[in-house]
């Protein structure tokens, strides 16, 4: 009688076991196997990307096509003034990809040892000044800029676009009075739009992701600080290869025509 029961349970057992078994090979490949990710068993990972303020548009359309073409890996942005990011990599901040608006903030974080190889110039940028559509206070110049009553807004000194700012200045022999500065050009820009301020001293780049929410003004003497944005892949990175397949993917055709799209001038790459 015994034997009976062993026997009549033995075969749903099995059919348990086998199920088991199946229901286990469906999640994904095998740990160790080429494709399996190192992130989880859910097979995705994230790529920290650290970018200036005015690759918003850019890195935000280019984030989507590193996507596509790599399944399972999902980018994070984060943006802010290339000062403010470089300080927050050398205290630790997780990032697995730096791109700043100018070298010498780049300079920070190669020369603490925190990158991944040598960085690549990947596009330039120049200075233009920004005024809310229709141009009330009738800004047509650099020169305007120092007029009494002129609300101007500008990047803080520290910030690539503020120091750029300060560069074309002295060529112009202005002296500039902003009655605030910003930690970011989208922050200078965002003042423009909402009328807190007559002009503001923004990137080509930046009158142009507006639209027809503010109106442009071109700066001869803005040849004069031409801002390079260098890339790098970080040494901290939890995935160097896909770090380093952003970077390719920025300095590549593809990057190269997104940012041209956007007003970037081409870099060295």
């Amino acid at each position: 009688m015994k034997r009976r029961s062993v026997a009549a349970v033995l075969p749903a057992v099995s059919a348990l076991l086998l199920a088991a078994g199946l229901t286990g090979c469906a999640g994904g490949a095998p740990a160790g196997m080429a494709g399996a990710s190192t992130e989880g068993a859910s097979g995705s990972q994230t790529l920290t990307v650290f970018a200036a303020a005015s690759l918003k548009s850019s890195f935000t359309e280019l984030a989507k096509t590193f996507e596509a073409q790599h399944p399972g890996t999902s980018v994070t942005l984060s943006f802010a003034g290339s000062s403010d990011l470089a300080t927050q990599i050398g205290q630790g901040a997780p990032a697995d990809v730096f791109a700043s608006a100018d070298t010498k903030n780049m300079d920070k974080v190669t020369g603490a040892g925190l990158a991944d190889g040598s960085p690549r110039v990947f596009a330039t940028n120049t200075l233009a000044i920004a005024v809310p559509a229709g141009n009330a206070a009738n800004v047509t110049g650099f020169q305007d800029l120092a007029r009494d009553g002129i609300r101007l807004v500008m990047c803080a000194k520290q910030v690539p676009c503020g120091a750029a700012a300060a560069t074309v200045a002295g060529k112009a022999g202005v002296t500039l009075r902003p009655v605030s500065e910003e930690n970011a050009v989208t922050d200078v820009l965002g003042k423009v739009i909402s009328g807190e301020a007559d002009a503001g001293l923004v990137y080509v780049t930046d009158v142009k992701s507006a639209g027809g929410k503010v109106d442009s003004i071109s700066i001869p003497e803005a040849d004069a600080a031409v801002n390079s944005y260098p890339i790098v892949p970080l040494a901290g990175a939890k995935d160097k290869e896909a770090a380093k397949a952003f970077v390719d993917l920025v300095t590549g055709p593809e990057g190269q025509q997104v940012l041209a799209k956007a007003g970037f001038g081409a870099g060295s790459r």
